[in-house]
């Protein structure tokens, strides 16, 4: 089992005309989760950042096609979102919901997370989850259809060597040995995050999404002052290269 892995109108009506089927949106049947990993600030306090990236990540996400009943989003404090339908941010019912959600909408998956990051992993919640597991929850839920990963994260960088694959698009907020930026108190959103919103309504699709946004974190952290640069990366397999819709 797939799921094993831990972690009188009639005339008038016969008379309208009828909408080809390529007019439904390229996402309608994808299926995505958003994820909201930790609810703390770089000195600890805590912060909205994170969700704030999960909430408009998703209203986006909609606005380019995707079906809200496709997308689950995830939280640390879902309690204290109660007009979203969150689900608890962690690994095990982050992996359910994503083989749930592919279950019924079979097209392509988005995974997006706005996190803290280490050189280990990804922070979800209570855990540090690695780049094989991440890979193995994918895989499970995903399989070989066209997959967009996301990560925004400190050194999610590292995550592109165990998920790279013919049928994937990853985004990381940084290389595999740099940090992010934006994860304070007083951030909407990390770095990152601001630019992928900032630049989604300009662009036409994943790969021109990434390019305007790691131009746009660029020229944020210059702004800023902030060094050394995250250098977002971004990696594009054979096959995606060829099955990603646009918008």
């Amino acid at each position: 089992m797939r799921r094993a892995i831990v972690f009188a109108m009639s005339g008038l009506l016969a008379l309208a005309p009828v909408m080809p089927a390529a007019a439904a949106s390229a996402f309608a049947n994808w299926a995505a989760v958003v994820v909201a990993g930790d609810y703390h600030a770089h000195d600890g306090e805590p912060t909205e950042a994170f969700d704030n990236a999960r909430r408009d990540v998703t209203r986006d996400l909609v606005r380019i096609g995707f079906r809200p009943a496709n997308i689950r989003e995830f939280s640390v404090r879902p309690d204290r979102y109660p007009s979203a339908a969150l689900d608890l941010s962690e690994p095990q019912t982050i992996a359910d919901g994503l083989w749930d959600v592919t279950d019924h909408a079979t097209g392509g998956c988005l995974i997006y997370f706005s996190t803290h990051g280490s050189p280990d992993g990804i922070v979800v919640g209570e855990v540090m989850l690695s780049p094989h597991q991440l890979d193995a929850i994918v895989g499970n839920a995903c399989g070989t259809r066209p997959t967009v990963v996301v990560l925004s994260a400190c050194y999610s960088g590292v995550f592109v060597p165990a998920m790279k694959a013919p049928n994937r698009f990853i985004m990381t907020a940084a290389r595999a040995d740099r940090s992010s930026f934006g994860c304070g108190t007083d951030n909407k959103y990390p770095y990152f995050d601001d630019c992928f919103l900032r630049a989604m309504p300009a662009s036409h699709g994943f790969p021109d999404l990434a390019d305007r946004t790691r131009t746009c974190v660029a020229g944020l952290e210059r702004e800023t002052g902030m060094a050394p640069p995250s250098d977002p990366q971004i990696f594009m397999g054979t096959d995606a290269a060829h099955e990603l819709p646009g918008w």
